[in-house]
């Protein structure tokens, strides 16, 4: 883990060097500057967790410089002038804590951790709040011998850094194993980040993943932090990253490859501590001989591969599943699954997967009474005619687009017009069936 790093801005060079070294002495490290114009430099340079500031400076004073970085980094002010109006004052501007001059060092130490940690959960309770669809994962459920393998490879890879790159089909459950890994690493205490590469435009991902200076673009009126900074100690989820444009795919494997980055419009360069777990529907390897994703963020990222089976080819898992989602669903009223109803279950293919199956009992148990039991006649939008033959007809030999229009057609008319289950089957991301009911007008 990377040390956390305080700046100490004092005019007073012995003092300051004793400042360092004192701090250094509590496991940190520290950057000294003798003014306010030295400590731009160094603030050009890194990026401290903290900043000592002396109350008052040759180019400066400890107001001026708080109302620039109060919102930018917690800061302890130090000075000689130990009074109660200046220690008000202080904080008043925005600093984090007071002290005096001469400083005791355990009093010094004491301020220090609870500055950072104070610090720490202030961004913490900031990113949460920001983060509202991002719902840690149930547990792994499952009986099969494919999920046990999984299983096997998340313990035997968790606990170390080693970048994973997560393969299956939508709803399979790709982020519950990111979360495993992540619970199984050193970094659990933090709770793991995650960004979808298919719901944002290539500008606003880079945006929200490397962060931004204030004026990076048109809005920018602020810097903002990204997600790279958010995951500093944890783990970083990359879930669809076969959607990642090119610019995207060449900054992530600087990030990879140096644990470096810089925010959007901005020219300090920043130390990633993160993890990195990314997954997606698509065919990495395929993409890569092909041009599409840069082969060598590919091999960078597949170090580790874990295979997510589809739900069809490990039908096991479908009843421990469907009986998990209905006890989640009806803690208050508690229900059962009536016999036909699993068998139902178990013969249906599931081109949703995982997530189609919680959806679908999620729907069964709203139409079942409460405190009963989920029976056939709650699952009867489920199709019955499980032969998946597709016969498209045409009045002449048709075009390639004219045949992918019809396809598409009948596929989301089988699947009631849900783009989720339509992208299951076809193989591909949502993002490219928005693309394709664009161009085809197939809604």
């Amino acid at each position: 883990m990377k040390k956390k790093t305080l700046l100490i801005i004092d005019d007073d060079a012995i003092f300051n060097g004793l400042l360092r070294r004192q701090i250094e002495g509590m496991g940190f490290a520290a950057v000294g500057a003798g003014s306010w114009a030295e400590a731009q430099q160094r603030l050009g340079e890194i990026e401290p967790n903290a900043i000592i500031l002396d109350f008052k400076l040759p180019d400066s004073n400890a107001a001026h410089i708080l109302g620039e970085i109060r919102n930018q980094y917690p800061v302890i002010v130090l000075t000689g002038y130990g009074s109660i109006p200046n220690a008000v004052s202080a904080i008043r501007e925005g600093a984090a804590d007071f002290l005096t001059k001469p400083v005791n060092v355990d009093e010094l130490e004491l301020t220090v951790r609870r500055v950072l940690e104070t610090a720490e959960l202030r961004e913490s309770i900031g990113f949460y709040r920001n983060q509202l669809a991002s719902l840690r994962p149930g547990p792994l459920v499952f009986d099969s011998a494919a999920m046990r393998e999984v299983q096997a490879m998340i313990d035997a890879v968790g606990p170390t850094d080693t970048t994973v790159l997560i393969l299956g089909e939508s709803g399979t459950g790709k982020e519950m194993v990111a979360q495993a890994l992540h619970d199984r690493s050193p970094r659990a205490s933090r709770e793991l980040v995650a960004i979808d590469g298919s719901g944002l435009q290539e500008n606003l991902f880079e945006s929200e993943l490397f962060g931004h200076e204030r004026g990076a673009f048109t809005g920018a009126d602020r810097q903002k932090k990204g997600l790279i900074e958010e995951a500093a100690g944890s783990t970083l989820f990359l879930d669809e990253i076969g959607d990642a444009g090119p610019a995207i795919q060449a900054k992530l494997l600087r990030v990879m490859e140096t644990s470096t980055f810089r925010r959007l419009g901005g020219n300090k360069t920043l130390t990633a501590d993160a993890r990195f777990i990314a997954a997606t529907n698509r065919d990495l390897a395929a993409m890569s001989r092909n041009g599409s994703f840069r082969s060598d963020l590919y091999f960078r990222m597949s170090r580790f591969v874990i295979t997510v089976p589809a739900l069809r080819e490990r039908r096991e898992d479908i009843e421990p599943l469907a009986r998990h989602f209905i006890a989640l669903l009806t803690r208050t009223a508690p229900m059962t699954l009536a016999p036909d109803a699993l068998k139902l279950l178990t013969a249906y293919a599931w081109p949703g997967n995982v997530r189609e199956l919680r959806n679908a009992i999620e729907r069964a148990v709203i139409l079942a009474r409460p405190g009963g039991q989920v029976r056939t006649e709650h699952l009867a939008f489920i199709p019955r005619d499980q032969s998946g033959e597709v016969v498209l007809r045409f009045g002449q030999e048709p075009t390639l687009e004219q045949i992918e229009q019809e396809y598409l057609r009948q596929v989301m008319a089988r699947h009631g017009g849900n783009r989720q289950q339509t992208a299951a089957v076809l193989g591909v991301s949502e993002r490219q069936v928005y693309r394709l009911i664009e161009k085809y007008r197939a809604e």
